[in-house]
């Protein structure tokens, strides 16, 4: 398997696909969303964008499995695995703000291989596979060298369920606005982490995470040179649902503070 091209043609189809969320932007009915659950909406959007990535992913490659936010497919496989978010940033999407994007990664049985996060309305694509480094509209990207946590920009995630780390979440905010520029919150983890990967942010930390929302982009900051843990400082994201990125002097820094408010011992 070719890799890099396998990579440029879901980028393709990423941007196809984003092409009709962007359009239907300008016409989107409020009034037509679902609840899936407190603070979880989707809309035909969603499901009709996850429909055309499976149509475009099935033809690229026929014999992989899938992981999808929607659902609209079920299909497994022990050796390739596509996890989609055909929409990250589905509550942006439905009030008016502009951060949103397209999110497909590939996993070779446990490995990630590819990934691919489309942000929209800036028409921005950052993507990567295995050993060949990460992109931004056929640019080389880098995570940041920065060594000073004071000089730090840092990103999060709110949850919105399972609300019982709250209290931790927040005495973690308390003290990361106190020793870094600040905290950001874009909306979109796979937006977050593929901003990670070029140099925007120094670090991004959330937990509550499903494997579809941060697969692409855990490629992206990896192939860009950073690092990704879980809040213990393993490797077990998708099954531990938690995350930090960051370049190779911050990632360990977040890992401090918050292994300290959520009380784990490492």
């Amino acid at each position: 398997m070719n890799l890099e091209e396998l990579t440029g043609q879901v980028a393709a189809l990423a941007k196809t696909v984003g092409a009709f969320i962007r359009l239907e932007a300008l016409s989107f009915d409020a009034a037509k969303i679902e609840y899936k659950g407190l603070n979880d909406m989707v809309s035909y959007v969603d499901k009709t964008a996850e429909e055309k990535i499976v149509g475009g992913l099935i033809k690229l490659l026929p014999g992989a499995g899938f992981i999808t936010e929607e659902q609209t497919v079920n299909k497994v496989s022990e050796e390739y695995t596509w996890i989609v978010d055909p929409l990250d940033g589905t509550t942006n999407f439905i009030h008016g703000l502009p951060s949103f994007c397209v999110s497909i990664a590939l996993q070779q049985r446990d490995e990630l291989v590819l990934g691919v996060v489309y942000e929209i309305n800036r028409d921005e694509c950052f993507y990567a596979w295995k050993e060949g480094g990460a992109y931004l509209n056929g640019q080389v990207i880098h995570v940041t060298q920065n060594k000073e946590f004071a000089q730090s920009l840092l990103a999060t995630g709110f949850p919105y369920y399972n609300f019982e780390k709250l209290e931790c979440y927040i005495n973690v905010f308390r003290e990361l606005t106190q020793v870094s520029h600040g905290l950001r919150r874009v909306g979109s983890a796979a937006m977050d982490l593929a901003y990670v990967a070029c140099g925007r942010f120094d670090g991004f930390f959330e937990y509550n995470l499903n494997s579809y929302d941060i697969a692409a982009g855990v490629i992206l900051v990896r192939e860009a040179g950073g690092k990704v843990i879980n809040f213990k400082g393993g490797d077990e994201l998708f099954e531990s649902r938690e995350l930090i990125a960051g370049n190779l002097f911050i990632a360990p820094e977040l890992l401090r503070v918050i292994s300290k408010h959520f009380g784990i011992k490492l």
